[in-house]
């Protein structure tokens, strides 16, 4: 398992501030962003969060997944690679 966790759901006004404070409840996070659009500058409602040990990353799973967050259940699970075609503007 990866120490990086994929975070959906999350409330629109949810910050990367607020995560990592909600997340360090299971360990050590070493890195957290809340993903926003380049444009508007607004959470598009998912983030990442990395841990410094595998065994915090499971915990947070156990912890958060499901977890309401201002009125949203989280999806908290391992992140998946970025594939390469992502992003990429359809043909």
């Amino acid at each position: 398992m990866s120490n990086k966790l994929y975070v959906g759901n999350l409330p629109y006004s949810a910050t990367s501030d607020q995560l990592r404070e909600m997340f360090s409840q299971a360990g050590t996070v070493s890195d957290c962003v809340v993903i926003t659009d380049r444009q508007s500058g607004r959470s598009k409602g998912f983030g990442f969060v990395e841990f410094e040990k595998e065994e915090d990353a499971k915990k947070a799973i156990e912890l958060f997944n499901e977890k309401e967050m201002d009125g949203r259940k989280l999806v908290v699970n391992e992140a998946r690679p970025k594939r390469d075609d992502e992003g990429a503007p359809a043909e």
